[in-house]
């Protein structure tokens, strides 16, 4: 079923999210819809982020195995970016925290952190914490896109 055109459905689902996802952000990308019921061009957005998050999980998930900090950092940042663009605030706010440990750093990205196996570890528990985030962002999401999968 698609969205309503008046939009209501769409201020409705920005009001229930509240803090997964930046109202203020998403509502610049569905104002780029030429068609509010279908939302073509914000779907196509949306979706093509599952993708590329799940894609990025799976990256990191190997780089934890290897140890690699420095892509792991890379990894984050890269999510992050994705992320803010879409305004999902918590998935963005935990990758930003995987970028800091990959950089050696605390969760601030302020404080160094000499031992790799803390910031190995860190960035294990905080990976765990958003691929949650992102699959309650994702199931909200695809609610409001109609997509039952």
């Amino acid at each position: 079923m698609p969205v309503p055109e008046d939009g209501s459905e769409a201020s409705n689902f920005l009001t229930e999210v509240g803090d997964e996802i930046d109202r203020q952000t998403f509502e610049q990308i569905l104002e780029m819809d030429d068609d509010e019921v279908e939302r073509e061009f914000s779907r196509s957005i949306v979706f093509d982020f599952f993708d590329q998050a799940d894609a990025t999980f799976t990256k990191m998930d190997d780089c934890i195995k290897d140890a690699d900090l420095d892509q792991l950092s890379a990894l984050g940042h890269f999510l992050k970016g994705s992320s803010a663009t879409l305004g999902l605030t918590k998935v963005k706010d935990s990758c930003e925290k995987i970028q800091h440990f990959g950089a050696r750093k605390d969760e601030t990205g302020q404080i160094d952190e000499p031992d790799d196996d803390v910031s190995i570890d860190r960035i294990s528990n905080t990976l765990s914490q958003a691929k949650k985030e992102f699959k309650a962002v994702e199931k909200t999401l695809r609610k409001f896109y109609n997509d039952n999968q």
